[in-house]
């Protein structure tokens, strides 16, 4: 009979102490440590090495068995780096009800030709029917498993050899080796480090899905994000359509990619080409609105910018910004008024960023500027032209990375002009058919946009 023994664990970071403490000492969070019970491993000594066992050169490695598995889904295999590894563990977080679970299993619907094992913790299965229905999903050879015990789960892996294993969520699963509760540090740890065991001896991919904690980050312990090979982040505001996966590590492929994903009543629906759908075709002769050409990993794509300037009907003007950094935008307000002559201080400024996208590109400076003196003038800006530099301190309008992706983007919808930096080094824009605006300072960007918007 294995021995026992009691830990004190830290619920958010897995730091482990011999007593009960109020504060963690690694963390320091407060009431976030626990008693658990766990049981001693019993280790036998290896009797000898397997041939399989053997060190392999470079040249012994066979590649043959690593070829990825094409979901079938563009945005997501964008993200991972071309499809699953057989073999990788991939862990997916995101908020609750912001589409984790439909995308996973528009995933396994897919994937007609090859096995898949779809574990839930969470949902029956006729939930998990009711579910593929709404989806349209048609009847493959994916199967279906409601269960939580670790060594249930990894039986039925050894069992049944599946392509792709789903567990949705890890923080449901639980293992006899550990007696504390389902979704604690230490049982998540346990099952995933079984799970992973078995997945790399029998070339299985694993996608997991975890929950997140209310700071955003993904719960349970930090070593879990080391265990897997990808962890992937679902993000996106429930009060829109648009969601965005991005990824935050990565061992197979890049962690510059970005997926985007439109959420309707038949679950998710890849965007193929975003500019279109960020951009409005309503705002025709209106004031307030520019478009930036931003980039969000490795893809460019244009977005508008929505500004309101208006008189403060009270002493405090306010200032608000919805998709952009509020500090960033306080700053760009100071440079107009420091280095442009604006006066803003009394009055309101609203800032939008349409499609209820978060960007954090610095290249959003120039049409944010724009938007706002188009509202502060009410002249409207020509929908026909495009944005995209830094805005400095001293007013100097600084370069941005990948700025031929952003003229190539802007060319492609249609865009007659767009304003650049003029200290863009080594491009050739002779080979863009836009209008491409070098401009040094914002000053004269403002007189040359706004004299040509009057005319």
């Amino acid at each position: 009979m294995s021995k026992t023994k009691t830990v004190f664990v830290c619920q958010s970071c897995g730091a482990q102490s011999p007593k009960w403490v109020g504060k963690c000492n690694v963390c320091g969070e407060w009431n976030t440590v626990l008693e658990e019970i766990v049981a001693a491993r019993t280790s036998n000594a290896p009797q000898g090495i397997k041939e399989s066992q053997r060190p392999l050169t470079l040249s012994e490695i066979d590649l043959d068995q690593q070829e990825r598995i094409v979901t079938g889904n563009a945005e997501f295999d964008r993200v991972t780096g071309g499809g699953l590894v057989p073999g990788g563990m991939i862990l997916l977080g995101g908020e609750p009800g912001i589409g984790k679970s439909t995308l996973v299993l528009q995933v396994a619907l897919k994937l007609a030709p090859l096995k898949v094992l779809y574990i839930s913790g969470e949902e029956s299965l006729q939930q998990l029917k009711m579910r593929a229905n709404r989806l349209n999903g048609v009847p493959n050879s994916c199967l279906f498993l409601c269960e939580t015990s670790l060594e249930t789960i990894l039986s039925h892996m050894e069992a049944e050899q599946p392509n792709l294993v789903i567990i949705d969520s890890i923080q449901t699963v639980s293992t006899e080796m550990a007696e504390s509760s389902p979704g604690s540090v230490t049982q998540i740890r346990e099952c995933t480090v079984g799970i992973m065991k078995v997945a790399k001896a029998k070339q299985i991919a694993v996608l997991l899905i975890g929950h997140i904690n209310k700071e955003g980050s993904l719960a349970g312990p930090k070593v879990l994000e080391h265990i897997v090979d990808t962890v992937l982040q679902f993000e996106g505001d429930r009060n829109y359509l648009f969601r965005i996966l991005r990824s935050v590590k990565n061992r197979f492929g890049s962690t510059a990619e970005l997926g985007i994903f439109e959420m309707r009543q038949d679950g998710l629906h890849e965007v193929n080409n975003p500019s279109e759908m960020l951009l409005s075709s309503h705002n025709d002769g209106l004031s307030g609105t520019a478009t930036a050409a931003t980039m969000e990993g490795m893809r460019s794509f244009l977005i508008e910018v929505q500004a309101l300037v208006s008189s403060a009907a009270y002493g405090n003007p306010q200032r608000s910004a919805t998709g952009f950094d509020l500090r960033r935008m306080n700053m760009l307000l100071a440079v107009l008024e420091k280095r442009a002559g604006f006066k803003l201080m009394t009055k309101d400024v609203f800032l939008n960023i349409a499609g209820g996208l978060r960007v954090d590109d610095p290249a959003m400076d120039l049409a944010v500027i724009a938007a706002i003196l188009s509202s502060n003038f009410d002249v409207a800006i020509d929908k026909q032209i495009a944005f995209a530099g830094e805005v400095g301190l001293t007013g100097e309008i600084r370069p941005v990375n990948r700025i031929e992706q952003r003229i190539a983007e802007a060319q492609k919808l249609g865009f007659k002009e767009i304003y650049l930096s003029k200290y863009n080094k080594g491009v050739d824009f002779k080979r863009f058919d836009i209008k491409i605006h070098q401009i040094e300072r914002v000053e004269k960007m403002i007189r040359t946009l706004f004299a040509a918007s009057k005319d």
